[in-house]
C-alpha cells in the first residue's frame, strides 16, 4: 500500500520520522512514462548541445540509465534499506546519499558498456567512478528539490 501524500509547504519539516515505512509502489506504466520522457528530453538537449541532433537516439538511450535505472536505485533504498535503518534524520540521509553515490557508479558502468556496444569504445574518459557517483547524487538532489517544492515526499522533508 502506498503512503498517502501529505501537502507540505516548501520549508515545512515533518513532525517526526516514522519507523513503520510503507513500501513505495507505482505502476510500471507510470514509471516508464516518466523515465522515458526524461530520457527523450534530456537526450535531445544533450544532442543539441553537442551540435548534432543525429545523436538524439543514442543520447536518449544513455540518459535512460540514470532516469530508469535511478528509479530502481531509489526503490532499493526506500523499500529495502530505509525500513532497516534507525529513524535518525542524519543516518537516513547519509545512507541515501551513499546509495545514490554507489548507484551512480553502477549506472556509469552501464553507460560505458552501452557506448562500447554501440560505438565500439567508451569515449567518456571524464566519467570516472567519483564523477559518476557525485553527478548522480547531484541529479537526485535536484529531482528531490522539485518534489519538495511541489509539496511531495522527498529527501528534504524526510518523507520520501
Amino acid at each position: 500500500m502506498v503512503q498517502p501524500l501529505r501537502k507540505l509547504g516548501p520549508m515545512q519539516p515533518p513532525e517526526s520520522l516514522t519507523t513503520e515505512w510503507q513500501p513505495y509502489r507505482e505502476p510500471l506504466r507510470v514509471t516508464l512514462t516518466r523515465t522515458v520522457s526524461i530520457a527523450l528530453i534530456a537526450g535531445a538537449l544533450v544532442s543539441l548541445g553537442t551540435g548534432s541532433l543525429k545523436r538524439w537516439p543514442v543520447m536518449s538511450l544513455l540518459v535512460l540509465w540514470p532516469s530508469f535505472g535511478g528509479h530502481w536505485i531509489d526503490l532499493l533504498y526506500l523499500n529495502v534499506l530505509r525500513p532497516r535503518l534507525p529513524a535518525s534524520h542524519t543516518i537516513q540521509r547519509t545512507a541515501r546519499i551513499a546509495v545514490w553515490f554507489a548507484g551512480g557508479i553502477l549506472l556509469a558502468i552501464g553507460v560505458q558498456l552501452t557506448l562500447r556496444i554501440l560505438v565500439g569504445r567508451a569515449p567518456l574518459v571524464w566519467l570516472t567512478w567519483a564523477v559518476a557517483g557525485a553527478l548522480f547524487v547531484a541529479i537526485e538532489l535536484v529531482a528531490h528539490a522539485g518534489l519538495h517544492l511541489r509539496g511531495r515526499p522527498s529527501f528534504y522533508n524526510g518523507l520520501g
